[in-house]
């Protein structure tokens, strides 16, 4: 669990509790295809699966979800972006940071967002 005091992992600046906390709480949605990349990565960071799983496209979210305790999410780098306010669908490409057993390490990925019921929700990597 982050302290809502604490800097958000997700990068904005802000802190946990005024960023990607409001949203793990469902207080507020993610209004972009970015906001919510970087809302799942502090999900990842935080340890809150019920909202992994609650912003993942019913038609490729897994039936259960256990994190690693080992790996520890440390960065994220949003590389680029698409899906804003007014479109259904995203893309967002973005590098990101861990500690797994004291060492560094990082993924790169490029994923897929679309909206359900006005919601975004994550879809897939891209191959």
């Amino acid at each position: 669990m982050i302290d809502d005091e604490t800097r958000c992992p997700c990068g904005s600046g802000e802190t946990y509790g005024a960023c990607c906390g409001r949203l793990h709480r469902g207080e507020a949605s993610a209004s972009t295809a970015e906001q919510l990349m970087r809302s799942r990565f502090s999900a990842f960071a935080a340890g809150e699966t019920d909202y992994l799983l609650r912003t993942w496209h019913p038609r490729t979210r897994p039936a259960t979800l256990e994190l690693d305790p080992g790996l520890r999410w440390t960065r994220l780098d949003v590389l680029s972006a698409s899906g804003g306010l007014f479109d259904s669908a995203g893309e967002v490409e973005f590098r990101a940071h861990y500690r797994q057993d004291g060492r560094p390490g990082s993924m790169h990925e490029r994923s897929t967002f679309t909206r359900v019921d006005g919601q975004w929700v994550y879809v897939s990597a891209v191959e």
